[in-house]
C-alpha cells in the first residue's frame, strides 16, 4: 500500500511540471500504471526489512519509557505537544504553495523538527514541570488549602531563607530569627521536615532527641507572629537526595540556602548559589580580644602543657591560661598575650594578673 501511495504521489509531480504534454492518454496510463507497480514493487521487497526495523526501534523505545520516571514522561510528553502546536501554525503558510505535496513535505520536516525540540526541552526541563503538574493537581484535589498556600507564598518578602535539617536542629537559628538579623521569609520544605520525623522516630537515643529538637524548634518559630514561617509542599520525588532537593528548591525560588553544613556549603558554591552559613556567623561575630585586654575566666580544666589552665568564653572560644592550673575551679582575671587563629577557630592565650 505504501509503495501504490509514493507510486501515484510521484506521478502527480511528473504530471504537475508537465512532463507528459505530448502524451496520448493510453501512454500516460501506462506509465501511470508502470510507475505505481514499479513503487509497489520496490516497497514490497523491502517492506519486510522496513517493519523490522520499524519493530526494533518500537521495542527499543518501549524498554526505554519503561526505565523512565512517571515524570519524564510527562515532561517529554507536554514538550512534544507544545512543539506539534508551534509547528502546525509555523507550516500553515508553506501549505499555499502550489506545488503538489511540497507544502506537505514541509509541514511534515516542521512536526518532526519541533517535535524532537519540544520534547528535549520539556525532560531538561522535567523538575520544573513536575512541581507545576503537582501544584496544579493538589490545587484541583483541594482548591481551599492551595489557595491558602499560595497567598501565603505570594506574602513572601525580601529574598527567602531555606532551611536545611542541620541547621535546624543546630537551634541557633531561632535566636538569629528573633534578633531580626534574616530578613524575608523563612522557607522549611516538607521533605526536611520528613527527614526530621525519620530522625525523631530513630531507635537510637541522641538522634532521636535532635530530631525532636528539631521539630521542636520549627514549632517554636511557627508561633512567632514576627516570622514569615512558609512550609513549602513540594517534596522533588524524582530526586533522591535531601540535599539535591534543597539545592533545586533554592534555585527554584532564588532564594538562599541557610546551613551549617561544610560539604552542602561548597556544593552549593560550586553551583552559584547563594549560602548563609551559621558557623561563619558565629566565627564572624565573636568578641575580638587584643594583647594586653583583661578579661575575666573561669578555669574549668588543665590544659595539654605543664602548669596550663583552660577556660572557654560564652561562646565556646578556648582560653588557653599559663599557671593556670594552681587555679582550677576559680575565676580570675587575667591579660591576654595573643591570639591564634586556626580551622577550628580562635584560641586566646593568655595569664593570671
Amino acid at each position: 500500500m505504501i509503495g501504490v501511495g509514493f507510486g501515484i504521489v510521484s506521478f502527480e509531480i511528473l504530471k504537475y511540471f508537465q512532463l507528459f504534454d505530448g502524451f496520448s492518454k493510453t501512454v500516460i496510463s501506462a506509465i501511470n500504471v508502470s510507475v505505481v507497480v514499479g513503487f509497489a514493487i520496490i516497497f514490497f521487497l523491502l517492506s519486510k526489512k522496513v517493519f523490522r526495523n520499524i519493530k526494533t526501534i518500537l521495542d527499543k523505545l518501549e524498554e526505554d519509557l519503561k526505565e523512565k520516571a512517571i515524570s519524564e514522561v510527562i515532561s517529554g510528553t507536554i514538550g512534544l505537544i507544545i512543539g506539534f502546536i508551534i509547528a502546525f501554525f509555523v507550516s500553515q503558510p508553506f501549505y499555499m504553495i502550489q506545488v503538489p505535496y511540497l507544502g506537505s513535505a514541509i509541514g511534515i520536516i516542521f512536526y518532526g523538527v519541533f517535535g524532537y525540540l519540544g520534547l528535549k526541552l520539556g525532560l531538561t526541563n522535567r523538575d520544573t514541570l513536575s512541581v507545576k503538574f503537582k501544584d496544579i493537581t493538589s490545587s484541583l484535589k483541594n482548591p481551599v488549602v492551595k489557595e491558602k498556600e499560595k497567598s501565603k507564598t505570594s506574602k513572601m518578602n525580601g529574598i527567602p531563607k531555606i532551611l536545611d535539617t542541620s541547621v535546624i536542629i543546630d537551634g541557633r537559628i531561632m535566636d538569629i530569627c528573633d534578633s531580626n538579623f534574616l530578613e524575608g521569609s523563612i522557607v522549611v520544605p516538607v521533605f526536611v521536615l520528613e527527614e526530621l520525623q525519620h530522625i525523631a522516630d530513630s531507635s537510637d537515643g541522641l538522634k532521636r532527641s535532635r530530631g525532636r529538637r528539631g521539630l521542636d524548634i520549627i514549632k517554636e518559630m511557627q508561633e512567632n507572629k514576627n516570622l514569615d514561617i512558609v512550609i513549602f509542599q513540594g517534596k522533588y520525588d524524582e530526586i533522591s537526595e535531601v540535599d539535591s532537593k534543597l539545592l533545586q528548591l533554592t534555585k527554584d525560588l532564588n532564594g538562599k540556602i541557610v546551613t551549617n553544613d561544610y560539604n552542602l556549603n561548597k556544593v552549593a558554591a560550586v553551583q552559584g548559589i547563594d549560602v548563609l552559613n551559621i558557623n561563619e556567623l558565629a566565627n564572624s561575630v565573636k568578641p575580638v580580644y587584643l594583647p594586653g585586654e583583661e578579661m575575666t575566666v573561669q578555669i574549668v580544666k588543665l590544659g595539654k602543657e605543664h602548669g596550663q589552665g583552660l577556660g572557654y568564653l560564652d561562646d565556646g572560644t578556648m582560653i588557653v591560661v599559663e599557671s593556670g592550673k594552681n587555679y582550677l575551679g576559680e575565676t580570675i582575671n587575667a591579660v591576654v598575650t595573643s591570639v591564634l587563629q586556626t580551622s577550628a577557630g580562635k584560641m586566646i592565650f593568655a595569664k593570671p594578673m
